[in-house]
């Protein structure tokens, strides 16, 4: 059951940090036995360097993909049943592209990613995969003219260029990720939604009574962040409401704010918001309060 929970993650997860670079469907039928593709990623056709943010993740989008993450160790019929997917695909395009009687440019093919928490050397080998130049330890590639990567999670470097993938990872490797997403600045455009995203996913395994052990470390681990995560917002929302009643009791006190003194104002803490509240009741005009900022350096 949980496995259920942990695909619904990763799918919301890939298309929230993909989303911004391009066409993201989740779940995409393909012909055959109705297949499913996790995740198929067409890249916009203005390339951004931003996607350099996402690191390794972000360099696997470069190119229209397939990615399709696993949560259990991928199995050998199940990286078969990826790469058949894919030669769908290919095929599909190929139809797509004679009955416009164009041809199928190399680089519109998309690439297959499975991504993996683990994978033996045995099964590595039966797929006569090898090591390329340039590439991190932990992504293993299948002949060229498969186009396929098998990317085994627990041996990427720990490095904040594979922090992406971590996330996907289990046990301690997804744990440390969560701890450095959770140390990112406030600022990084992916870390509240990804944190969001873990979580839901913390309360969706909480629910579920048939916890596998790497499950009930996951969720110790991300109580105290999610305590904290929830405080921070009620902080939040407190000084915002506060902010927002000091602001009218200045306009009815002592006139228009422009735009500059309300940034000056947004900056201060709950407790010199409060410290502005009572002073204000003594202002009869904007310099009084421009000089109460100055008093206090903000």
């Amino acid at each position: 059951m949980t496995r259920f929970i942990h695909d619904k993650f990763a799918k919301d997860y890939l298309e929230e940090l993909l989303k911004d670079y391009g066409e993201v469907k989740a779940s995409e039928k393909v012909s055959g036995e109705i297949k499913e593709i996790d995740v198929l990623f067409t890249p916009a056709k203005q390339q951004t360097s931003k996607l350099q943010i996402l690191g390794l993740l972000g360099r696997l989008a470069e190119n229209p993909a397939i990615i399709e993450p696993y949560r259990n160790p991928a199995s050998t019929d199940e990286i078969c049943d990826c790469i058949l997917k894919l030669l769908e695909v290919k095929a599909l395009l190929r139809r797509e592209a004679k009955a416009n009687k164009i041809k199928l440019q190399e680089s519109e093919i998309p690439k297959l990613w499975i991504l993996t928490p683990t994978i033996s050397e045995t099964r590595l080998s039966s797929f006569g995969t090898i090591q390329k130049e340039g590439w991190l330890s932990g992504v293993h590639f299948l002949a060229d003219a498969l186009r396929t990567a098998i990317v085994a999670i627990h041996q990427l470097p720990q490095t904040p260029e594979t922090l992406w993938l971590r996330l996907l990872g289990r046990g301690s490797i997804q744990s440390q990720a969560v701890i450095e997403l959770q140390a990112l600045p406030l600022d990084h455009p992916y870390q509240k939604a990804t944190l969001e995203l873990v979580y839901n996913l913390r309360e969706n395994l909480r629910v579920n009574q048939e916890l596998e052990t790497d499950d009930r470390e996951l969720i110790m681990r991300l109580e105290p962040l999610y305590q904290r995560n929830r405080e921070q917002a009620k902080e939040e929302g407190r000084q915002e409401g506060e902010k927002d009643l000091i602001l009218r009791l200045l306009h009815r006190r002592i006139g228009e704010v422009d735009a500059l003194l309300i940034e000056r104002i947004t900056g201060l803490s709950i407790e010199q918001l409060e410290n502005l509240g009572e002073a204000l009741l003594d202002f009869s005009s904007v310099a009084d309060l421009e000089a109460w900022l100055t008093q206090h350096s903000i």
